[in-house]
């Protein structure tokens, strides 16, 4: 059997994602790729490191890009902030807020849950309540959109 390459065609993609990728970015995407330990790759990491302090206005030496969806972005935050036993106020009212409630738990936090049925905003009464009734709360997680 005789093996082909796929070519897709030219989309403008409208949607909410995946979206059109810049030709710009597609050029570089088919440059020689190089490991994470070359002195070429360090220099690299440096200049975006560089421009994404410029972009987010801050000195943070520690600023990087975490390469994935929302969720890994959402995750890498939690991970780093959930240690065993933390009280985390999270508002559940849609997939993302069952996903962060998930991840407090693989870290060992407490998830103190502010159920709101799926799509409606958060009660922001019954959260101020929440808060009052656990004041030891280390952190609060919710979905902006």
């Amino acid at each position: 059997m005789e093996s082909k390459s796929f070519n897709a065609p030219n989309r403008i993609l409208m949607g909410p994602g995946p979206s059109n990728v810049h030709p710009r970015v597609l050029a570089a995407m088919a440059k020689p790729t190089i490991g994470h330990f070359d002195p070429a790759f360090i220099d690299l990491m440096d200049d975006i490191k560089s421009e994404l302090r410029y972009a987010f206005q801050t000195k943070n030496e520690v600023t990087f890009p975490v390469s994935g969806p929302g969720s890994v972005g959402m995750e890498t935050c939690l991970v780093n902030l959930v240690e065993p036993g933390d009280k985390a106020a999270v508002c559940v009212n849609g997939a993302f807020g069952g996903r962060m409630k998930e991840i407090i738990s693989r870290c060992g936090g407490q998830p103190i849950v502010v159920d709101i049925p799926w799509g409606e905003a958060i009660d922001l009464q019954k959260f101020e309540d929440t808060l009052k009734s656990n004041p030891d709360i280390k952190l609060t997680a919710f979905v902006h959109a």
